[in-house]
Formats: structure tokens, C-alpha cells, sequence
């Protein structure tokens, strides 16, 4: 993508707004860079919330009508689709771009991750969805879920996800702040000097790492 980004708006539920929220680590990552990429992140989120729900909200659409967004982020929950079809996912990404690409901003894709409590649906099926819609519309795909897989095939005592299996701890949020930074700015976040709480800045290096080959793979298959 390598666009200037000046602000950036996170429409999603709980996954977006967890740990703090995804907009506020991006934007101290970003700040962190040499030198810092100055921008501005705002989020639009509801809890439980597909992109469906969050269609029928004016608050939403007020966000991306009158947030002068260079870019806005969607994040589904597709095992929150009730249909069990990734069907209303195609169909809201289009109904969002269309209205994004209106006021002169640009869309990119938050890929989430499946979990136990609605289990329908795997990663290679969330997976191939974001895959195809991103191709459909030439949208970026931060590949957040292809990452956490990554990460605990090298190294599964760092959980992605927190007590309750479905969201992410910090080191998962922290995680997808580092793949959408990549994303975003095609270069890798390896030796950015932002970690939370709670990160090491040896785990930091790790999930810079896995953040970057996540999204070269991603880029790979496109």
C-alpha cells in the first residue's frame, strides 16, 4: 500500500477496541518509527458486533462521512455471522467501500481469527474470504489471524488469545498492531522501540518478526 496516512479510522467490535485498542498501539508504533510516521487513529466499535450490525449504526457512517480518513480499517467477526455463510462479509465490505472510496478515503482489511465458542468456521476459510473480497475490490488485508497461527507454531507458550480463548492478550494485540503496520507502510516494523506493559522487548523482536514474514506470505499468495 505505502500511502501517506494522516488519519485512519478502526471500524469493528471487541478485537479493535480490546487491550486499549488496536488504533492506540498502531499509532505508538507508528510514532515510534525513525522517523515517526505522525498520524491520527480513531475507532468506531461496538462489542459483539459484525460488520452488519455496525452497518445499521449512524454513528458509524457519521465516523467515515465527516472523519476526512485518508484510510478506514473494517474488522469482522465472521464465526459471529449467524448465517454460518461468509456471505454477509463479501457483501458488507462492498456496501463499506463504496461509501469510503465516496468521501475520498481508502479501505483495508483487519483478518481476525476463529475461536472455540463458535467454531463453525476456520482460519482457512476466514482466510480465503479476505483473500477473495481483498482481490475483488484491490483492498490491503492485514493478515492478523494467518499471523497468530505463526507465532504459536514457533512459539506456543506466548498465547494469542486470553483466558476466555476468543480475545487476544496483549502480546496477540500487540501482534496485530505490528501486521497492519506492515501492511500499511510495506516495510517491516522490526527494531520499532514501542512495547506495552506486559511485552518484553525480546518477545517485542519476535512479534516484529512474525508480523513481517506473516505479511510477505500473505503478499505471496495474493
Amino acid at each position: 500500500m505505502a500511502m501517506p496516512l494522516r488519519r485512519i479510522l478502526f471500524v469493528g467490535n471487541s478485537f479493535t477496541y480490546y487491550n486499549g485498542g488496536l488504533d492506540t498501539h498502531f499509532q505508538r508504533l507508528a510514532d515510534s518509527a525513525v522517523p515517526p510516521r505522525v498520524l491520527h487513529a480513531d475507532r468506531a466499535t461496538k462489542g459483539g458486533a459484525t460488520l452488519q450490525i455496525l452497518q445499521g449504526l449512524g454513528e458509524v457512517h457519521a465516523a467515515i462521512r465527516d472523519g476526512r480518513h485518508d484510510l478506514v480499517i473494517l474488522q469482522e467477526d465472521i464465526p459471529e455471522l449467524k448465517e454460518h455463510t461468509v456471505v454477509p462479509f463479501l457483501e458488507q465490505v462492498r456496501l463499506f467501500d463504496r461509501e469510503i472510496r465516496s468521501t475520498g478515503g481508502r479501505t483495508a482489511l483487519f483478518m481476525a481469527w476463529p475461536y472455540e465458542r463458535l467454531n463453525w468456521v476456520g482460519l482457512e476459510t476466514i482466510a480465503e474470504a479476505h483473500r477473495a473480497i481483498g482481490k475483488e475490490l484491490d483492498l490491503p488485508v492485514a493478515p492478523v489471524g494467518m499471523a497468530f497461527r505463526r507465532s504459536l507454531q514457533a512459539r506456543p507458550g506466548l498465547a494469542m488469545l486470553g483466558p476466555d480463548r476468543e480475545h487476544e492478550t496483549i502480546h496477540g494485540t500487540y501482534l496485530a498492531a505490528a501486521v497492519l503496520y506492515g501492511t500499511l507502510f510495506c516495510v517491516s516494523p522490526a527494531g520499532l522501540s514501542y512495547r506495552p506493559e506486559g511485552v518484553s522487548a525480546e518477545e517485542a523482536a519476535f512479534l516484529q518478526a512474525v508480523a513481517w514474514s506473516a505479511v510477505q506470505a500473505w503478499a505471496a499468495t495474493r
